[in-house]
């Protein structure tokens, strides 16, 4: 059996054997015939909201925060639409790109996904959660940790968070107020609302908000900023837009979640003793930060005592000398990982991912098909898989004939779940 797994800007190939393989891919739905009527149409008639133009005064200032380089909405079709139906004067209104703790995109970059048109004439601006003069405190997380968001967020007349939705592993789903927070939040505040203890909860997981501890915290600061008006679209593995979301940015996302419940949630009846997955390809797989959201995918479904086989391309690396990178460097260990994370205090930038990541090692042994050096790989404690074909053959030979591998072409596109 071949099987196209998502990779990069393309796809890598591998054959595994027919009868001791199974194929997990979100329910196919087909793109919408005209997106941008669409878009149009769900500003001009959002859910539990006016219509997005009586929310503006000739002097309404707007601010409208989009997703970075490493999300995979279509913000090169979406901005555009949206700017054109404002059509307002550009000095009013500010693009700010959601980074969270990422890095900045470069002017390069965000012409890109904005189109060079609107770089060129409107203000855009990376979020900088480090700045203290770009943050404002509007309350304090749960630890009493202050809650700082962007300057251009809270002081905003009207505030439009775009962005998509998908399962996420630890908030839910993507998109909704997550556009705020931690889209658009100060550095401590995410540590905080990302700490140990969030992460650990059993409700922290794909597809749950309501119960989830960390998200509620989310919600509960995004709003503090003030109503925002969310416009979120829906994607299928082609990328092209499905459903669009528009309105309250709670009421509208809750229904988006429902949506793309019913093609992304997949049951399986028992666990695999193999599972490979992805990182849905470019650009969620731009590099292994962001892969531990497939490896989390691919856990849910695998037995203990498993292999976990990732493909990300990672053509950014960890990132090198990143947060999470030196996280895993100075551990000589998963287990120090997860000692480190667990003591009194430690608290560091990007710890959330070394910890699911080391929550996942201690169930499975994870190897790593990707750009990354071998000793890269081995430095984050994980291993090099060079050929994916061959290593699952030998493996399953090994384990024997009841043996079986699961395999998410689309990673975290699909979140599997035992019945």
């Amino acid at each position: 059996m071949r099987v196209n797994l998502a990779y990069g800007l393309g796809h890598l190939a591998i054959e595994l054997p027919d009868d001791r393989t199974t194929v997990i891919e979100p329910t196919h739905i087909d793109g919408l015939v005209d997106e941008k009527a669409t878009v149009l149409n769900a500003l001009q008639n959002p859910i539990d909201s006016l219509p997005l133009l009586e929310h503006i005064s000739p002097d309404t200032k707007i601010c409208i925060a989009f997703t970075d380089l490493t999300r995979a909405t279509p913000n090169e079709r979406i901005i555009p639409w949206l700017l054109e139906y404002l059509g307002g004067p550009s000095d009013n209104i500010t693009l700010l790109n959601q980074l969270g703790t990422h890095r900045p995109n470069t002017r390069e970059e965000l012409e890109t996904m904005l189109t060079p048109k609107i770089v060129s004439n409107y203000r855009v601006l990376n979020h900088e959660p480090e700045n203290q003069d770009a943050l404002v405190q509007v309350g304090t997380t749960a630890d009493g940790t202050p809650a700082l968001l962007n300057r251009h967020i809270v002081e905003a007349d009207l505030r439009i968070i775009t962005g998509f939705i998908e399962p996420h592993f630890f908030a839910g789903f993507s998109g909704g107020v997550k556009g705020i927070m931690p889209g658009c939040a100060g550095l401590d505040t995410v540590m905080s609302n990302h700490g140990a203890k969030n992460i650990g909860d059993p409700q922290a997981t794909f597809g749950v908000t309501l119960g989830n501890p960390l998200w509620e915290e989310l919600r509960d600061i995004a709003l503090k900023a003030g109503s925002s008006f969310m416009l979120n679209v829906t994607l299928n593995e082609q990328r092209n837009i499905t459903n669009v979301f528009a309105g309250d940015i709670v009421k509208a996302h809750k229904i988006g979640c429902e949506f793309v419940k019913k093609s992304a949630m997949q049951r399986v009846e028992k666990p695999f003793e193999i599972v490979v997955t992805t990182n849905s390809g470019y650009p969620l797989d731009l590099n292994l930060y962001q892969g531990v959201k497939g490896m989390s995918a691919g856990a849910r479904i695998l037995k203990e005592g498993g292999t976990l086989i990732l493909a990300a391309e990672c053509r950014e690396g960890v990132p090198g000398g990143s947060p999470l990178d030196k996280l895993l460097r100075s551990a000589g260990s998963i287990e120090e990982v997860l000692t480190m994370l667990s003591t009194p205090g430690f608290v560091r930038p990007e710890q959330w991912q070394a910890q699911i990541q080391a929550l996942v090692q201690q169930k499975a042994e994870v190897l790593v098909h990707s750009l990354l050096e071998e000793k890269t790989i081995a430095a984050c404690h994980l291993k090099s898989c060079p050929d994916i074909s061959v290593e699952v053959t030998r493996r399953l030979n090994m384990l024997g004939s009841e043996a079986r591998v699961a395999v998410l072409p689309q990673g975290p596109l699909t979140i599997p779940y035992l019945d």
